[in-house]
């Protein structure tokens, strides 16, 4: 598995998952910047998502579903903030209605993720999750947050064979 650490920050509002793969930040990247490899990862491994709407520039928004395994639907959205390739993504991230638009009432987080290079061929990715608040926070956590994101990156490894 390739996730090493996941600390939640209660009074810093953030959950930071931390992973290392084997391959170079560009190889890495990808796996963000191409939807169709995204799908192939995003969403713990029983709600595999696609992708209906993908724009990776900055402003640019990306709406998905995720699909259970008695297939009900969870559809998301995210909007992109900052986009430096192939260092740096954030974009706020949140649960869509059935239109793809944010759900009113239920509130979003900002994630941000941080591609390092360790060796030329080993990269270490943060991905940092900002809540709102503790009301929030406890939410996602609640609704399997922490175990669904560190179970979907763990899936990225098998992307590189």
């Amino acid at each position: 598995m390739t996730v090493s650490n996941v600390v939640t920050d209660p009074v810093a509002l953030t959950m930071t998952i931390v992973a290392d793969f084997d391959e170079t930040v560009e190889r890495v990247w990808e796996l963000w910047r191409n939807p169709r490899l995204l799908e192939r990862w995003w969403g713990p491994p029983t709600y595999p998502a696609t992708m209906t709407k993908f724009d990776f520039t900055p402003g640019g928004n990306v709406a998905y579903f995720m699909t259970g395994p008695a297939g009900e639907i969870e559809p998301g959205w995210w909007h992109f903030t900052l986009i430096e390739a192939p260092h740096r993504i954030e974009f706020d991230n949140g649960i869509a209605d059935e239109t793809g638009a944010p759900r009113a009432g239920v509130p979003s987080m900002i994630v941000r993720v941080i591609l390092s290079e360790v060796t030329p061929e080993t990269t270490r990715m943060t991905v940092l999750t900002e809540f709102p608040s503790i009301e929030a926070m406890e939410t996602f956590m609640t609704m399997g947050i922490k175990e669904g994101l560190s179970a979907a990156i763990g899936q990225m490894d098998v992307l590189f064979v």
